[in-house]
């Protein structure tokens, strides 16, 4: 299911949930024409944060993607606390929560390498193009790796 991103950003704002925005999404805030089909956010990993995402995420049913019906999972504070990364299916489409992500870091590591944006009616924080392009090469999958052209053609037109 495809994250509808004009609902799920502006909840995770609107909850107080501190985050920042990474991955597709997070291209496409920069420029980027590839489609992608969930968000991904480095969530803080303070006991308030834990409170505030269990809360508001508990009415979207999140579930683990790709985990099997019926096994046991309730996305609450011990969960997130003794977790790290969640890939989340929810009644608003996919989410990825990620306490910490390779070549990046936690929330506080890449916090100084962010902006904030306004889009789908709310600000936020969104990671600057050279760290996506750092995190997308650290991930090294085949759709990051393919995407690290377009992204950095968009930051050499950035620097111009």
């Amino acid at each position: 299911m495809s994250a509808q991103f004009d609902k799920l950003l502006p909840l995770l704002v609107n909850g107080g949930i501190e985050f920042i925005l990474i991955g597709g999404v997070a291209g496409n805030i920069h420029g980027s024409a590839r489609l992608t089909f969930d968000v991904d956010v480095v969530y803080n990993r303070s006991k308030a944060n834990f409170e505030k995402i269990s809360e508001l995420l508990q009415p979207l049913t999140p579930y683990l993607r790709g985990a099997p019906p019926g096994l046991p999972f309730k996305l609450d504070l011990p969960t997130l606390r003794n977790g790290l990364n969640f890939t989340l299916t929810t009644k608003l489409g996919d989410l990825d929560l990620l306490g910490e992500v390779v070549g990046g870091g936690t929330y506080k590591e890449l916090l100084p390498h962010t902006f904030t944006v306004e889009a789908f009616g709310v600000k936020f924080k969104c990671v600057d193009l050279p760290t996506l392009i750092k995190l997308k090469t650290a991930a090294g999958r085949p759709k990051d790796l393919e995407s690290i052209a377009e992204l950095q053609a968009l930051l050499e037109e950035s620097e111009r």
